[in-house]
């Protein structure tokens, strides 16, 4: 599954890294994965909990900022998980438009 996961990232990371800040990177990932699985993306949808490691790699930065985004994220309500990651899609798209 990495190997999926990596080339959604790979498409738009170079662009990301030289306009956008990595939060914003992570929230962007988050949403691409969400939208692997379905073609009708719903206001809450289920992903499988990455390991950080695995995150701040397509995102281009350390496992330590992830930790502290997705606790963030988490605090906000743009993401919950437990066993799977569960993304509340309009709520972080709205964050990665308007910030």
């Amino acid at each position: 599954m990495p190997s999926i996961l990596f080339r959604v990232a790979e498409r738009s990371v170079l662009c990301d890294q030289l306009f956008n800040h990595s939060e914003k990177r992570l929230a962007r990932v988050l949403l691409k994965l969400a939208r692997l699985r379905e073609d009708d993306v719903a206001p809450d949808t289920t992903i499988p909990l990455l390991r950080h490691e695995i995150l701040a790699e397509m995102v281009g930065t350390t496992r330590s900022r992830i930790n502290h985004f997705m606790n963030k994220f988490r605090k906000m309500g743009l993401i919950d998980y437990n066993g799977d990651l569960i993304v509340r899609t309009e709520l972080l798209t709205d964050v990665v438009l308007h910030n």
